[in-house]
Formats: C-alpha cells, structure tokens, sequence
C-alpha cells in the first residue's frame, strides 16, 4: 500500500539510508497510529535494496521490566562476532544478554561493546539499526542505545529510532535528528480512506473522516468496525475508539481464539510456541497453531511463521484491558507454569497473577531484582523490587524492599523514582535505622547542592546517632555525603565543626582514605598537615581502587596539592574506564583538569577537560559539567584565546548560578580573572578575582578562595590596589600558620616578594625561587617572570635576561601562550629579540583529537584507544586520518616525535 501524504519524510529517508557512511541517526516521533511503523517499513525495504543489512529491536510493554530484552532482539543475529570483541567487552555483553555469567557489568561497558560489535559488522556491510517503540525498550537496552548512537557519525551505521508523542527515552537526548510526523491533511486522508474503504457511504465516509482526523491507523481500521461503533456521544479520544474497533473485533473470534490471542497479548515474547503451550494450560487440551488463524484473518496478527506478531501495539493493549480479571490471572498462571525455565519471566506473571500479598512471589522478584543488578541492568532491578514491595506480607519487608529500590534508582540517576521510593518508604513509620537510610538517600543527588545548607548539619547528627548505633559503614557514608556538600556550598564554621566531631568519633583508622578525604573537605586548612600526611602515604599504593583513588584526588585539591590531585585522579581514570563507571570518571577527570591546569600542563589537561564535560552531560551531572567548562574556560584565557574563555565562561557560569555551585563559579571568576590581566585590564582582573574572597559572594568558595594568590597580587599591583592586597596576604599567612598547603605556600611566596620593598625584595624571590616547585612548571615560570620584570626595573637589565629567558621557554613549553607573549614583551624592553612562537603540535588538534593523538604516540592500537576513550576502533582510524595531515606527519612514529614533550621544563 502506498503512502499518503509522506513524501518530505521519504525523501529524507532515501537521503539518510543513501549515504549510511555519514553515521548518523533519526528519532520518528507523533502520537499513536500517526504511521511511525509504516515508515520505517519503507526505511527498512529501502536499507535492504541499498544493500545494507538491517538489525531490529521493538519495544513491547511487557518486556520493560525484562533486562537487555530489546539489545538481545537486536544483536542476536550478530552474536557469532562477540568472541573477536575485547575480553572485557565481551564478558560485559555476553552477561548483559545472559549469554554468560557477568557480575555487574556497567550499562556503558555492555554500550561500548555494543558499539564494537556493530561496527564490526558494518566494516563488512553497512547496518541500518532500527529501534521502534523506543518507549517501551527495557532501560537498560534504551541506554545502551543511546550510548551507540552518541558515537556512530564516524561509523557505516545509519539509525531509525520510532517514540510515540509524549513519551520519555533515552534515546531523546542521544543526538539522533528529530523527524516529527504529524496527522495527514485532508486530501491524503481522503485518498488513503478510498484506498481501504472505496464504497463507503457518503455519510460514513465523512463520519470516519472527521472521527479518525488524519490519523492513519483510524482511517485504516475504523472502516471495518464502522458499525460496531454505533453513535458515540461525545466521541471518546481517538485511541479508545481503535481499542473499541480491536475488542469488537476480537469478541467475534471464537473462544479458542480469543483465549490465545489474551495469552499472546499478555505474553512477553513473540513466541507461538509458548502461547499455544500457555493456552493448553488455560483450556486443559492441547492447542494446535491453526487456533490462531481466525485472529489472522481478522487481521489482528500478522501471518508469522513460529511468531505471534500484533499488527499494532495498540491491538495488544487493547486486549487485556477488555478481558476480565479472572481470564488474565488465568493466563498469566498459565505463562509462569510455562516458563518454569526462565525465572525472571516467570516470576513477573506470577506476580501479575497475584491480587493481594504472597511473600513467595516477592521472594521471586528479589531474586529477579538480584539477578539484573548482576547483569548491571538497574533499572529493571528497581521495578521487580517495587513489585515484590507490593507484595509483601510485613511491613518491614515492604520497607526494605522500597528503601532497596531507590538506593538503586540513585545509582542510575533516576531521581524522580529515588524520591517517591523513598517517600513511600516515609509513609510507614520507619524504624530509626531504616529512617536514617531514608533522609540519606533523599541526600545523594547532586552532592546536596540544591538543598539547604542547614542540611549539612542535620547530616552530621544523623551520621553521629547511626553511629552510636553500632552502624558504622552507614556512618561513613552519611559523614562522606555531607562532606561532599562542603565543596560544593558553605554550610558555615559550625556546621563544619559538628562534622569533625563525628569523624573524630567513629571506631575507624585515622588514616582510612575517606576519613582522610572528609578531613580535607570539611577542614581544609586546620587538617592539611594530617591530610597531607594521609595523602603521602596513600600515594604509594594508588591503582588498587579506582573510587579510592577518585576521592583521594578530590582531598588534595582540597588542600592544594595539586600535584598528588592530578595523580590520584590520572591513576583513578584507567580503572572507572575499565569498569564501565562513566557516572564517577568525569568527576575524576574534572580534578585531573582542574589540578593539570594549575600546575600548568595545558598538553594532559586540554583532553581531560573536554571529555569529563562530554561525560559529565551525558550521564546527567550539571555541576561537574559547568566545572569542566569553567576549567576548559581556564584553559583557553591561559593559551591567549580570549573569545572563547568568555564563551565557556558565560555557559559555566550559567550553570553555577542555578544553584550556587561555589566552585563553578570560583573557577569562572578565576578564568575570568586571567583573561582581563592577559589583556591588561587590571582593575577588572582584581575585581574578578577578589569576588572569590568575599563570603557573601557565591564564587566564595573556603579552600580554593587560597589558591590563585599568584594572579590576584599580580592584578593588584598593576592596579594600584597593593594596599588591599597586603591586607588579604595578611589573612592567607593566619592560615599559613596552621596549613602546610603547597598552593597556598607557593602562592605566598610569590606575593611577599613581589609586594615587598624594593630593598626586601630580592631574598624572598631568590627564597621563592629555591623552595621544591618540582611538578609546578607554571609557578616557577611565574616567578622567573615576575623576577625578572624587578630586575629590569631595578635597571639590572643584563641579570633580567636569563630570568626572561627562561620564563619565555618555560611558557612555550606548556602552551602558555598568554604568559609567553608578556615574556617577549619583557625581553624586547629588556632589549633582547625572541624568535616568532609558531603554533604547537598540540594546539593545531582540537581536545578530543590530542586525546586520540596523545594515547597513539603512546603505542596504543587503534582497539586501545578506542577502549580507554568509548570509541570504536574505527572512529579512532578515521580520526588518526583527520590527524595527520594537520600534523604532517604520515606514521605514528612521526607523530610520537612531534608531540614530545621535554622532559624537564627550563628552569
């Protein structure tokens, strides 16, 4: 059947399916019955006419609950290319589709294997991966999905996914172009309605044209159930007079058919086998597949071989919703006794089957829950356990098992279903430990940045009493969660000192990494010294855990040592990669950045920046994203490219301001800050800057406020405000006093000397200059710099050069070409030339390809890279290949060459 009304969307169809080496992705959206199928269908003939190979998925309302139930229907045909795949991809997706035994594996390691897969499939022959009623794919198969579909533009993968008006996906957010399809106009309604219905009645023919208004399924099916409908007034909505149209169809049938067609409805899987097995249970004879044949001709399912197909989804909702309770608990009993084998399936109908509370069917959908949180498929872990809640015969069970789901709803980001878990749970009379677990909970999204600062307290007490109840992992986790909000918010000094006060008391090692990292959250300054003694330690064993190593690298941010923050989080990120823990890598990333940057290698930070806030936005984390983009703001103001700083600072700081993200915003101001001294505007620097000092700011962040007292004396003494400045410096060496923190140390240093007197000067540069600065390149540059600019102004011009000199090479070498410009200025005052500073290796590639060119010059494959960077390998080729003319180098060998660092950077 043609058509109607559809030739703009061919036409972009032809275009789409026309050129599958683009890789890219459509998502076919409108209400129900508007002709998704129908388009695809053609899609689909158009792919295998072209010659590429299709691979489908459906989503089937039954099957939501069913972990990885649409990726099994889509790489089932494909899976003999599982065993070339990497063997932690395939062990991730051979658990994922129940292939193998898998603990846990990570939706976006089942994703990247996913990916590999088909793009090696697609090497052979190009794919069109068509996913239709995405709204009711499994969530975890939906994530997996939209994970792919992030990643195909450089792959021979075209993608057609199908959403029905109103609906939520994954897939929504993935990237893919938007095709909305709406009702037919009149002329084409008319012509597709005289195509199935030609000697209609005028009267019935107007009728069904304004009852079906456009909808092509109504002017489809309407037809034939014209009568049965009689005069409905008021007309019901559109989809209740299709379900109306299927029932009346379905009452017609004979019995037996009737009952299978209820049985397949309610089935959650497309097998005729199992219908026809189910519906001997429900009727006590064997049924034979000729009992589906009234059903076919009634044009209810499709004439499948071995495979009960509706003809629409709205046939096999219809159904159920028509039948009697009764019937459907029949035909559920009789599902799970069929699916004595497959216990997730079965312990779903039995629950169906259940009115009331049945504490064995609860215990089944535990073990179902169980089961798809080992296959990393959380989502489908949280809805059998808010089943077995509801079928729970005490109240405690009931509790636990809600209390159960929304920890895991808060492990895959679903704060909606975490928060009404818990509120349900709320709802009970919790006992004081299950209410505890309860407020923690309701804590965990977003660090707490958007809640009230006098939650941080309330944590605090609550960590302290669990505790006193001889729960003290509870305690930890609790202590760890309010700590976090120090960072992010200021909940005040007495809110910080309740929190110690729990630490102090827990029966735990003092020097257990997460007693060390709250420390340094909550007490950055009075605890530095025994942080930093806890971090130097801890150092020596970094790698054994990522998440360890994670926090380990927030902690030294915390206290300014950089240095170990940029090598706890680089030595987080290759173990949370291989985990599959995207949801914790930006964050490792962010510090990674955040520290690299500060110590000034621009070369590791550029790369890890940019892709902690593409992970950051794709795993749903706002704050860690405007992080990541006030560092990349940073980024940019220190290699002269001042346009674009503002740009990333004006959406980091859009970010920050929602909800007073003090970091956000104090990495904004200090990126800020940069860029106006680079381009000389001094007053503007030292207003920048200075916000991030005043607590009434929401830049004011406690620790990080310490850490840029280098930029801010420089801004002040070009602006004439050495005064005020000498007054901050005054506040800094209080807690200088108490915290041996490398920034702040450095930072000091650098402020007394060029603050002090001419005739005070020297010894505390020449002081400056001898402290360790091993690993901060960036500061002993500065310092070079501002050396050597006192030395010219001290008419000492010949002495003045070296220091220049070296300042100049120093920031070449890490791409500071804003810092290395004003050296050159120096030097030519100073009456030395220097030659012309043409563009670096690096700054020639964008920040995802120094990444790839990063990891190749290491002697990483193309298979490598591609792991560690959630590519395919074929991305990674077709990257190298972009790479090395711009480069132009034509080997990996030459490309290693070029993007050699020194060793040591001039000091």
């Amino acid at each position: 059947m043609p058509l109607f009304g559809r030739d703009a969307e061919r036409e972009v169809l032809d275009r789409f399916i026309g050129r599958p080496e683009d890789g890219a992705g459509l998502l076919i959206h409108g209400e129900a019955g508007i002709g998704k199928s129908a388009l695809v269908a053609e899609a689909v003939r158009a792919a295998s006419d072209a010659g590429l190979r299709v691979l489908t998925a459906t989503g089937v309302e039954a099957e939501q609950n069913l972990p990885y139930a649409g990726l099994h229907q889509l790489l089932y045909p494909v899976r003999a290319g599982l065993d070339a795949l990497p063997h932690p991809q395939r062990d991730a997706l051979r658990g994922a589709l129940g292939l193998a035994d898998a603990a846990g594996p990570s939706a976006y390691l089942v994703g990247l294997a996913a990916l590999s897969l088909l793009a090696e499939e697609a090497a052979a022959r190009p794919l069109l991966v068509v996913a239709e009623d995405a709204q009711w794919l499994d969530g975890a198969s939906a994530d997996v999905l939209a994970f792919v579909a992030r990643r195909i533009d450089s792959e021979p993968i075209a993608l057609i996914a199908t959403l029905r008006e109103g609906e939520r996906s994954p897939l929504c957010d993935a990237g893919l172009t938007p095709m909305p399809l709406d009702r037919l106009s009149g002329e084409d309604a008319a012509g597709l309605l005289d195509s199935i219905a030609p000697r209609l009645a005028p009267e019935t023919r107007a009728r069904l044209l304004r009852e079906a208004a456009g909808n092509p399924l109504a002017l489809t099916e309407l037809p034939a159930a014209a009568g049965d409908l009689g005069d409905l007034d008021p007309v019901p909505p559109l989809n209740d007079r299709l379900e109306r149209a299927f029932t009346a169809r379905v009452a017609a049938l004979p019995a037996p058919a009737r009952t299978a067609l209820l049985v397949a409805a309610l089935n959650q899987s497309d097998s005729a086998a199992e219908v026809l097995a189910a519906t001997g249970l429900v009727s006590g004879s064997a049924a034979e597949p000729e009992i589906l044949t009234p059903a076919v001709e009634a044009r209810l399912i499709e004439p499948v071989a071995g495979a009960v197909t509706f003809r629409h989804p709205l046939m096999r909702s219809a159904i159920p919703a028509a039948s009697p309770p009764a019937e459907c608990r029949r035909a559920h009993l009789a599902l799970a006794e069929t699916l004595r084998d497959q216990p997730d399936r079965r312990a779903w109908h039995r629950a169906a089957a259940t009115a009331g509370t049945d504490e064995d069917v609860a215990a089944e959908l535990d073990h179902a829950a169980d089961r798809a949180r080992h296959r990393g498929a959380v989502a489908a872990a949280v809805a059998a356990l808010e089943q077995a809640a509801r079928l729970s015969e005490t109240q405690d069970r009931l509790a636990l098992r809600l209390l159960r789901a929304a920890e895991l709803a808060i492990e895959s980001g679903r704060r909606d279903t975490a928060e009404r878990l818990v509120r349900d749970a709320q709802a009970l009379g919790l006992p004081p430990r299950r209410r505890a677990t309860a407020s923690w909970l309701l804590s965990v999204f977003e660090d707490g940045v958007r809640e009230d600062v006098s939650r941080v307290a309330e944590l605090a007490e609550l960590a302290g009493s669990v505790a006193a109840d001889g729960h003290i992992e509870p305690a930890v986790r609790i202590l760890w969660g309010a700590a976090m909000r120090c960072f992010w918010c200021e909940p005040g000094p007495r809110a910080r000192r309740s929190l110690l006060e729990v630490a102090d008391q827990l029966p735990v090692p003092a020097d257990d990494p997460r007693l060390v990292a709250v420390s340094a959250y909550v007490a950055p300054f009075e605890r530095a010294a025994t942080v930093l003694d806890g971090l130097r330690r801890l150092a020596a064993v970094t790698g054994a855990d990522p998440e360890t190593d994670r926090f380990l690298g927030s902690a030294s941010l915390q206290v300014g040592a950089f240095d170990l923050a940029a090598r706890f989080s680089t030595a987080a990120a290759p173990g949370l990669r291989a985990q599959g823990r995207l949801g914790q890598l930006p964050r490792a990333l962010a510090v990674q950045a955040w520290s690299l940057t500060r110590l000034g290698d621009l070369a590791a930070a550029r790369p890890a920046a940019a892709e902690a806030a593409k992970l950051a936005q794709e795993t749903g984390q706002p704050f860690m994203y405007g992080l990541a983009k006030a560092v990349q703001a940073e980024i940019a103001a220190l290699r002269g490219d001042h346009q674009e700083a503002g740009i990333l600072a004006d959406e980091a700081e859009r970010i920050g301001l929602a909800a007073c993200a003090r970091p956000v915003l104090a990495t904004v101001r200090l990126a800020r800050g940069l860029t106006a001294l680079s381009e000389g505007r001094f007053d503007d620097a030292f207003a920048e800057l200075s916000r991030m000092l005043d607590p009434a700011d929401p830049a004011y962040q406690l620790a990080l406020r310490a850490y840029c007292l280098a930029e801010l004396t420089e801004a002040a003494v070009r602006a004439g405000r050495a005064a005020a400045m000498r007054d901050v410096l005054r506040e800094m060496e209080a807690l200088a006093v108490v915290s041996p923190s490398p920034a702040l140390h450095i930072g000091l240093r650098y402020a007394r000397a060029v603050l002090a007197p001419s005739e005070e000067a020297e010894p505390l540069f020449t002081a400056a200059l001898r402290a360790d600065l091993t690993g901060w390149p960036a500061e002993r540059g500065r310092l070079h710099l501002a050396y050597g600019e006192w030395l010219r102004r001290q008419r000492r011009v010949v002495e003045s050069r070296a220091h220049l000199r070296t300042a100049r090479e120093t920031f070449d070498a890490l791409g500071l070409a804003a810092w290395s410009e004003r050296a050159r200025r120096e030097l030519r005052s100073a009456g030395e030339s220097s030659p012309n500073r043409g563009p670096d290796a690096r700054e020639k590639l964008t920040a995802h390809e120094l990444s790839i060119a990063q990891l190749a010059a290491e002697g990483l494959t193309n298979r490598e890279i591609g792991q560690r960077l959630y590519l395919s390998h074929r991305t990674v080729g077709t990257h190298l290949h972009r790479i090395f003319p711009k480069l132009g180098v034509s080997s990996r060998a030459d490309l290693a060459r070029t993007l050699q660092t020194r060793e040591e950077t001039p000091a």
